[in-house]
């Protein structure tokens, strides 16, 4: 594909990348241009807009931003996407939205996930800034597949929090690799909820610009309802946002069918009587497929003893030494991991 008859206009800059729209005489139909912000990206970045390309035949133009070509040029390589219309959600944050433009956007939001969701593939990086949206007609199209995952389960190891693929502020806790948790289709949906979150109060749940900090807020701290934070948010539509921002997978919306179908409730009561009453809440959020929670059973004698050792260690500065025997399979790794999360809160670093 030939870019040099497209000018460019820078949209934003977005750590690695910087997203221009590009538009030509000779085609009326503009297109975005993803290119690396610096003269020589890391490798993985590149990979990374390899990797978006590659998924162009299971992402679908009406809920997603569609890749075009993989293009060099002037010694840099573009990923080049189809234009919807509309603007990345991240420039749309100066104030918090209007509680029907919220419901339109988010309605649409919680439709296209649950579309990329139905064909097998977890993003990974949900956040305003890969969502482009069109307030006028209020539709919305995911973006930023760079690692997104076809596998229905995966785990995160515990890396640094410098070098986690994802964005801090929009992760869930799984995602950190301090849970003993596997990441699918459900962190998606927490991450989804740190978005609705600063869409209705125009801040984030947690605020802090330090990285493991952001790690202990995500497994430990409980944000302020939204309700609490603008007097506006009606407490049903608080306490949706609160279900998908769980710590647990188990206890967040299942489905992001389920969370469309109280997002739509909410805004046909809005439209209809100008107020949102409070409901029961994921009454047609039903899983397809059968998820086993991913608790450590049977083993709470033995968790206690390793976690009284790790607080020991803490408190008295002591070394100590702890064996795990036992045959092979029958849970020592999955038992000395129930570790990570309380590693974690105390900002130790598990090896």
């Amino acid at each position: 594909m030939e870019l040099s008859t497209y000018a460019l206009e820078s949209l934003r800059a977005d750590g690695d990348f910087v997203l221009y729209r590009g538009r030509s005489d000779a085609d009326p139909q503009p297109i975005l241009v993803v290119v690396p912000s610096s003269k020589h990206p890391a490798q993985a970045a590149l990979e990374r807009l390899e990797h978006e390309y590659s998924l162009r035949t299971r992402i679908d133009p009406a809920w997603a931003v569609a890749p075009l070509a993989l293009v060099r040029e002037k010694g840099k390589t573009m990923l080049v996407l189809e234009d919807p219309g509309g603007q990345p959600l991240d420039l749309l944050l100066q104030r918090p939205f209007e509680l029907a433009e919220f419901l339109r956007i988010s309605v649409g939001l919680a439709n296209a996930l649950g579309r990329l969701h139905e064909h097998g593939v977890i993003h990974r990086d949900i956040k305003p800034a890969n969502v482009t949206v069109d307030i006028t007609s209020g539709r919305v199209w995911l973006t930023g597949f760079g690692i997104a995952s076809d596998l229905p389960r995966e785990r995160q190891a515990p890396d640094p929090p410098e070098t986690i693929a994802g964005t801090l502020a929009y992760m869930a806790p799984e995602q950190t690799g301090r849970m003993n948790r596997s990441i699918d289709s459900r962190s998606d949906l927490y991450s989804l909820g740190v978005t609705l979150y600063e869409m209705l109060t125009g801040a984030l749940p947690f605020g802090t610009s330090d990285p493991t900090d952001w790690i202990h807020s995500h497994l430990a701290r409980q944000p302020a309802p939204p309700d609490k934070r603008r007097k506006e948010v009606p407490p049903a539509l608080s306490a949706i946002v609160l279900k998908l921002l769980a710590k647990a997978p188990e206890e967040r919306y299942q489905t992001a069918a389920g969370l469309e179908a109280d997002l739509k409730k909410c805004l046909e009561e809005l439209e209809s009587s100008g107020e949102v009453e409070p409901f029961l809440l994921g009454v047609y959020d039903v899983s397809d497929r059968l998820l086993i929670p991913e608790k450590l059973y049977g083993r709470d004698r033995e968790s206690k003893a390793l976690l009284e050792a790790f607080d020991r260690v803490v408190a008295s500065g002591t070394p100590e030494l702890v064996l795990v025997s036992g045959y092979s399979g029958i849970g020592k790794s999955s038992l000395v991991n129930e570790l990570d999360k309380a590693i974690a809160l105390r900002r130790g670093i598990f090896v």
